[in-house]
């Protein structure tokens, strides 16, 4: 299980709802006896987590989310239910962790938005990626001022995808909301916006080039600020050797965080900071090479959070936000995904 929490957390009262392979890594990452009830469609799967956790199983999330020892609800199902489970839960006057995207399109997540306004409730997106160490150091270098004032961001994002991945609900529109974009693209989308700040202005591409699938497999943006800051950006999974690389350029230096770990590589931060004579920068690196903490860190601030009665750093602001620039993307690629109406 997870590092030991505060005692006021402990006593939270977790609801899983959708028990595949990222609901089980939440549950596995919250204290013992946390996790109250976990709910699946396939109850046997349910019922397996349940057992591992120490609590009960069912098939129906309005049950699980009304019961009185749950104080939060994760809902990590797939894309089509997280929307409307988070305002389930809400409305139930839970607090609630849901996966990124959060919706398939802002028009979906803005009832969300709303609900958790009226009813007080704490809502967190799932961005894990801003608690990985090397992210989370560059944004303590990078609030310090070691770069200086802030130019651009690049990054590239991608995997290979796997036997079978056009048959994944990944692949389907009407379940995803898009593809490679949606999915991988969320969290390029919302480590550039951390650093520079709101896009005003979008451009870009999405296309599919090798998957038999009716959605993107890769896509490409240009996003700038009001101060004309500029992300430049690629999400793939024809990326045959995953790939995970952020560049942050300032006037003084340069940060890159390469690797999540597993198949990405060894997570590593490089700092390259400018000398008065310029030249060959000085350079300090630092390597991550312990398992992925990034999980348990995102949680125990979600507790924080609840236990403070402090909005979540990682908000539904920041989905809506992430979301607006992927439609207007796929608008331009003439991509109708999501049924947003945006223009």
């Amino acid at each position: 299980m997870g590092r030991p929490m505060s005692s006021l957390a402990d006593k939270l009262g977790l609801a899983i709802v959708g028990c595949g392979l990222i609901g089980q890594k939440r549950a596995r990452i919250a204290a013992p006896g946390l996790v109250r009830v976990c709910v699946d469609p396939d109850l046997a799967r349910a019922e397996r987590l349940a057992k591992e956790c120490g609590a009960v199983a069912c098939r129906e999330w309005q049950t699980a989310v009304t019961r009185d020892d749950v104080r939060a609800v994760v809902v990590s199902t797939p894309n089509d239910r997280l929307a409307e489970i988070a305002l389930g839960a809400i409305s139930a006057g839970k607090h609630v962790l849901v996966e990124k995207p959060a919706a398939r399109n802002s028009a979906e997540l803005a009832p969300v938005c709303a609900a958790a306004r009226q009813a007080g409730c704490l809502v967190r997106v799932g961005f894990n990626h801003r608690y990985h160490p090397a992210l989370r150091k560059a944004q303590e270098l990078s609030k310090a001022g070691a770069l200086g004032e802030l130019m651009f961001v690049r990054g590239r994002y991608g995997h290979g995808g796997r036997m079978g991945y056009e048959r994944e609900w990944r692949a389907d529109p009407a379940i995803s909301g898009g593809g490679e974009l949606i999915d991988q693209g969320v969290h390029l989308i919302d480590l550039a916006r951390l650093f520079l700040g709101d896009f005003l202005n979008v451009t870009g591409e999405a296309h599919t080039y090798y998957w038999p699938m009716p959605v993107d497999d890769n896509a490409f943006m240009i996003l700038r600020t009001a101060e004309r800051k500029t992300a430049f950006l690629h999400v793939s999974c024809t990326e045959w050797k995953n790939l995970f690389s952020f560049e942050i350029y300032g006037r003084t230096g340069k940060l890159h965080v390469e690797g999540l770990g597993g198949s990405y590589g060894v997570e590593r931060l490089s700092y390259y900071r400018m000398l008065p004579e310029m030249g060959p920068p000085e350079t300090t690196i630092w390597e991550y090479p312990q398992g992925d903490r990034s999980w348990a860190d995102e949680f125990e601030e979600f507790a924080d959070d609840i236990r403070l009665g402090r909005q979540p750093a990682a908000n539904l602001d920041d989905a809506l936000a992430a979301l607006r620039v992927v439609e207007r993307v796929y608008a331009a690629s003439n991509l109708g995904f999501g049924n947003s109406g945006v223009k």
